[in-house]
């Protein structure tokens, strides 16, 4: 008979059936997320789900799901036992060689006592010893070690979350936990999305999927279906993202460790941890060493048989010759200098969990960096503008001292007008006494960068607002991709302003006429080209361009007074005047660049993996030096030629990027090309699979490889990589727990004190390793 969906979830997580089939659901983990949820028809799913929409589940049939399936939260890791892990620090690798040393310390002195009547105290003092630095050493490990696991624990933070799901026709609010497959939920702007949702019906919703896919900007979220990639699909919202804007109708689809949240999870936490190059060294060190001194021992045991020696005497120097063989102070010596390193790392912002990390990022050689929130500042900001029929660079300096445009200019003054009314952004109270670029935002990160831009610009945009009050409103929708208010003015005009913003294309279509030095002109072929123009070069640069218009409504028509209705639309949408465009990005932060050419001269190579678009990541990986000012990529070269991009060799190409969707289809031989042939790359569109299949590409060519990363799509990579990276600030808990070190103040820059600091560490115990070494030769030659 075939299982049910709970018995294969038990088998799962029994933790009895492991080797082979642990490694097999690994490797189902790393596969591709694939599901039909959101491609079949709803009522299709209903009845795959046993669910019905109006009245959702009853409760009778909830129980039956819930302990069928478990309930809807993530399995914690196995946590290792704090024994084992004292154990670890007291008798692993060169801790053993000591312990080795102390107990034939004993058993000679033993030897000794039992032979001779007054024995020479001197191998049971050597005993003790060694023994005592055995043991102080491997508590101090121990407590460093603890005390950052502690600090991971402090990051830690439980939210007790509720749903609120209709069950046997009535709505009610159920801990998130007892949500199963099939119930009906509503979420609304401020939750948690509580599981993974297929919308039924939706207003307005936008969820924030950075820590999932990487993408700064809110994505839309309705009950269309897109896109054949669950990722990318609108009609499909997922467990533990925050819905930012909106309301929502869904049923839910997966629950727990079955969600996209709860596989990625698995998968970080299934993944094995190599060792660390520091701990390959001194195992290879401790092999030689042990070999030393026991072809030494033995080759005197026999030599002094020869001469006739008693046979005790005999064993006795083979003890002595081994115990001297065995570098004491090594151990002492490694665990101070990996200490004193991570201390002052600390001071510089970088906490490190586990301390032989401090070396492996010293002998880094590749680091994959995501884009969002480390490369770049996670924060919108308004880049360009184009009105007057010219691109202006946007001043985004406190001082305003950069400004390259006309602030006198009446198009200036109109586009800035329509910036400041038709923006439901504002400042949260209590930031004033703030920079204005620092200040936190009520309301979407693109119309924050703009209410910032025209603040810095103008100033006393909240006064300014309360002088011209909004009359009506039409919030922007996907589907329009506009938003309309009309307000009324202090400018001694009596007539209403509508003020429009949204995607430019759509906002042309409406205008009739165009602002340009003042003067308002007929929108005629010629400035509809120059618009084109100027709206691909900011967008072939990554940016997120908004267009802007407005128009005084005839005082005849809509006298003061006049009722505005913006369901019926009893007011002109057309024949508007067009103002300008806006552009945005989410800038690269300002050390980035200098030190991505420390990390350059230093012989690392540094790849962009982000779950980014394209163009965007090429714009940063430009903007930052991952791709250097001479180096052009295949399309680049293909737009210069003016042919096809597969006309051009990519081996000519010594910069590239690569989407997700083709590194999908790509065999890890044709990955291996990428890598090796291409001196610069960026990865855009990753999923979080790949992001693991990228690391370990790099691995296989043998190199050693640090990743840094602040979104829970980022932790399998972070786990796998020979050092994981996360980000303090923005960081998810999920990162920070897969992560072998942390950046306080999530700057790209601290990565490179770190380098420095770890190749400082290894000189220092290349010296105290000869240091140990030439002390065991004055050792040894007694016995000679």
């Amino acid at each position: 008979m075939g299982k049910s969906r709970g018995d294969k979830y038990r088998d799962a997580t029994d933790g009895k059936a492991k080797g082979k089939k642990g490694e097999k659901d690994l490797s189902e983990l790393k596969q591709e997320l694939s599901m039909d949820e959101h491609s079949i028809s709803l009522d299709e799913l209903y009845a795959r789900l046993g669910t019905n929409p109006d009245t959702g589940l009853t409760s009778e049939q909830a129980k039956t799901r819930l302990d069928r399936d478990g309930p809807n939260a993530l399995t914690p890791p196995k946590t290792t036992p704090e024994w084992v892990k004292f154990c670890k620090n007291m008798f692993g690798g060169f801790s053993l060689l000591l312990w080795i040393g102390a107990v034939l310390c004993f058993i000679a002195h033993s030897i000794l006592a039992s032979v001779q009547e007054t024995p020479v105290n001197d191998n049971l003092y050597l005993g003790i010893v060694l023994a005592a630095v055995v043991i102080i050493t491997g508590c101090f490990s121990y407590y460093q070690e603890s005390k950052s696991s502690k600090i991971m624990e402090s990051f830690a933070k439980m939210v007790p979350q509720y749903a609120c799901v209709i069950r046997g026709g009535q709505k009610i609010d159920a801990p998130a936990e007892a949500l199963v497959v099939g119930d009906i939920i509503d979420v609304k702007f401020g939750d948690r999305v509580p599981a993974d949702i297929r919308v039924i019906q939706s207003s307005s919703f936008k969820v924030d999927n950075s820590s999932l896919t990487g993408e700064s900007e809110p994505q839309t979220r309705t009950a269309d279906f897109t896109n054949e990639n669950p990722l990318e699909t609108k009609n499909l919202a997922f467990f533990s993202t925050n819905a930012v804007e909106g309301t929502c109708h869904g049923i839910v689809v997966a629950t727990g460790d079955r969600t996209v949240m709860g596989r990625i999870a698995n998968l970080a936490s299934g993944l094995e941890m190599g060792s660390t190059p520091i701990a390959r060294e001194i195992t290879h060190f401790i092999h030689i060493i042990t070999g030393v001194a026991v072809f030494l021992g033995v080759s005197f045991f026999i030599i002094a048989f020869i001469l006739g020696y008693y046979w005790l005497e005999a064993v006795i120097f083979l003890i002595g010759i081994i115990v001297a063989n065995v570098p004491e102070g090594l151990l002492a010596t490694v665990t101070v200098c990996l200490t004193l390193t991570a201390k002052r790392m600390a001071s510089k912002n970088c906490l490190v969990k586990n301390l032989e990390a401090v070396e492996t990022l010293g002998s880094t050689s590749t680091i994959c960096s995501d884009k969002t929130g480390t490369l770049t500042q996670n924060r919108m900001t308004v880049a360009h503008m184009w009105f007057d029929n010219k691109i202006f660079e946007a001043d985004t300096s406190d001082d305003q001292s950069s400004a390259t445009y006309n602030k006198s200019s009446g198009t200036w003054e109109a586009l800035s007008r329509i910036a400041m009314l038709c923006n439901r952004a504002e400042f949260k109270t209590g930031e004033d006494s703030k920079p204005v670029l620092k200040r936190e935002c009520n309301g979407d990160a693109s119309e924050s960068a703009l209410l910032k831009c025209v603040e810095l610009s103008i100033g006393g945009v909240t006064k300014y607002r309360s002088d011209n009050p909004k009359i009506a409103e039409i919030p922007f929708n996907s589907t329009n991709k506009y938003q309309v208010s009309v307000h009324t003015t202090n400018d001694g005009d009596e007539r209403y302003l509508s003020v429009m913003k949204g995607a430019p294309e759509r906002i042309l279509d409406r205008c009739s006429t165009i602002l340009i030095d003042g003067q308002e002109l007929h929108m005629d072929e010629a400035w509809r080209e120059s618009f084109n123009n100027a709206y691909l070069e900011l967008g072939g640069i990554g940016e997120r361009v908004l267009g802007f218009c407005d128009f005084r409504l005839p005082a005849d028509q809509f006298p003061r007074g006049f009722k505005f209705d913006v369901d019926e639309g009893n007011f002109p949408l057309e024949g508007m005047r067009f103002v300008g465009l806006m552009s945005m990005i989410d800038p690269p932060r300002a050390a980035v660049p200098d030190a991505v050419s420390k990390c350059r001269s230093a012989g690392i190579k540094v790849v962009m993996v982000t779950g980014d678009h394209p163009i965007t990541a090429k714009a940063i990986a430009k903007g930052v030096g991952i791709i250097s000012d001479g180096n052009k990529t295949v399309e680049d070269i293909a737009a210069e030629r003016g042919v096809p991009v597969n006309q051009v060799n990519p081996r000519e190409a010594s910069a590239c990027v690569v989407h997700g969707s083709d590194l999908r289809d790509m065999t890890p031989a044709q990955i291996d090309e990428i890598l090796e042939n291409h001196a610069e790359i960026v990865f855009a569109r990753t999923s979080p699979q790949q992001k693991l299949i990228i690391v370990e590409g790099f691995q296989r060519m043998g190199a050693i490889v640090a990743v840094t990363g602040d979104g829970v799509n980022d932790s399998p990579a972070l786990k796998k990589a020979d050092i994981g990276v996360a980000m303090g600030i923005t960081g998810s808990d999920v990162s920070k727990q897969a992560a072998d070190m942390i950046l306080l103040d999530d700057n790209f820059a601290s990565i490179v004190t770190g380098v420095e600091e770890g190749r400082i560490i290894f000189d220092n115990l290349k010296k105290s390793i000869a240091y140990t070494l030439t002390s065991n030769i004055p050792e040894i030659t007694p016995f000679l």
